[in-house]
């Protein structure tokens, strides 16, 4: 019960900045026959009581293969990126319709207004590489206005991998594609590709989250290591991020509350390609007191940091620079001036646990000092009783004793009787 008062918690945070906004959610054909998909109906069922709009596109690659497989015939193509022939379209044409109407009577059974527009307009991915490709399509326009329309009267349009030019001839798609073209069209704030892979993964688990630079690098590096589905959706997250949209998300499908776990929590359970600051330190504000207390509260039970009210806190808040993740403060440092000496102390430096270890200390370390270097401060000075070697090894300290501090500050100094190691740095 407290578990799920505090995911409850989490999502409240979330709702004003999604608030009638749109989340494109790309569900592949295999996630659609899971046993899982009547709990992801009820996700985007409470997405859309919370004003979120939601537009849904879906692959069918699964259906094909086993509606080929009734018929007696091997399909020259799955999902959209091959050669298709005039056999292979009719079967995902018949396998798409069938996992369409499957969430419509999802969308149905949960009291859910839903409709299956003509939205994309096709035209045929033509001759490549020397090689026609047939009823291969590529999306040529999005019919924007409808699916607006249809957004507008609460009606969730399910788009699937097939279009039509306007000749009235149909085209297989690739529905990672057509993700890309809706997210782009209708400025979706996210894209959501639910696949039964899971998240990009390396060599250390699930990548939580990469700034589009990076996952394109990753994606060069390591195709070759890739699923062909995974690098499949990566290519497409990549160009999404290049082409407008803020973040991406890869998630396994099958993952009961998983989409909820991922659009409404810091950690999320897949990965996030992300191409807007999604990581960002700034001075912390007034509005910031709250999460500032309660890490400085976390610090101070682990004997990391002094405690303090928040009355305290609030008098010198701008002091403090917090480190954001979606907006949420995770970690802070404050800078300390004493004008009178040209000194500064770096203080309360600490990282929400959930946190550890990514560098995110250092960080603040780093902008913190040229924070002081900016103000002319020729010489910083802090106080560690856990952390003394990384000040040292990292941070470039030396040790100093309580007669380097500032008179006010050996005052409190020997008040507190922590005995804490005095650490120094000149700044050049």
């Amino acid at each position: 019960m407290h578990e799920r008062l505090t995911h409850f918690r989490e999502i409240l945070r979330y709702v004003p900045r999604f608030r009638d906004r749109v989340f494109v959610i790309a569900i592949d054909g295999a996630v659609v026959e899971d046993d899982n998909f009547p709990n992801l109906l009820l996700d985007i069922a409470l997405l859309r009581s919370l004003s979120i709009r939601v537009a849904l596109v879906h692959g069918a690659a699964h259906q094909v293969k086993r509606y080929a497989d009734l018929v007696k015939m091997t399909p020259s193509d799955l999902d959209g990126t091959g050669i298709t022939d005039r056999e292979t379209l009719n079967v995902a044409i018949t396998a798409a319709n069938r996992v369409t109407h499957e969430i419509l009577e999802g969308l149905s059974a949960n009291d859910l207004r839903s409709a299956c527009p003509n939205a994309v307009v096709a035209h045929p991915a033509g001759i490549l590489g020397g090689v026609d490709h047939l009823f291969t399509g590529r999306v040529e326009r999005v019919d924007t206005g409808l699916l607006q329309t249809l957004l507008e009267h609460d009606i969730v349009p399910v788009v699937p991998p097939i279009g039509i030019d306007g000749a009235g001839a149909s085209y297989r798609l690739n529905s990672d594609a057509v993700a890309v073209e809706i997210a782009k069209s209708l400025r979706a704030v996210k894209l959501v590709y639910l696949n039964t892979e899971g998240g990009v993964s390396d060599l250390k688990g699930v990548i939580r989250q990469m700034d589009v630079q990076e996952a394109d690098t990753f994606l060069k590096k390591c195709r070759g290591e890739l699923q062909p589905g995974t690098v499949t959706k990566l290519t497409h997250a990549v160009r999404a991020c290049k082409e407008g949209v803020e973040r991406v998300h890869i998630i396994d499908g099958r993952e009961q509350e998983g989409l909820l776990g991922e659009v409404f929590s810091n950690e999320g359970i897949g990965t996030l390609i992300y191409a807007n600051e999604y990581q960002a330190i700034r001075a912390a504000q007034k509005k910031d007191v709250r999460a500032v207390y309660t890490l400085i509260q976390q610090g101070a039970q682990n004997d990391e940091l002094v405690k303090r009210t928040r009355a305290e806190l609030e008098k010198i808040i701008g002091d403090y620079f917090v480190f954001e993740v979606d907006r949420n403060a995770i970690a802070c440092a404050a800078l300390h001036v004493y004008p009178e000496q040209n000194m500064a102390e770096l203080a309360s430096v600490f990282v929400d646990s959930r946190y550890e270890n990514k560098g995110i200390g250092a960080k603040l370390i780093q902008y913190t000092e040229s924070e002081a270097r900016k103000k002319g401060i020729a010489k910083l000075f802090c106080l560690s009783t856990q952390a003394i070697n990384y000040f040292i090894q990292k941070g470039g300290y030396k040790l100093g004793t309580p007669d380097d501090l500032p008179p006010t500050r050996r005052e409190k100094y020997d008040q507190h009787r922590r005995n804490s190691q005095v650490l120094i740095k000149a700044l050049g």
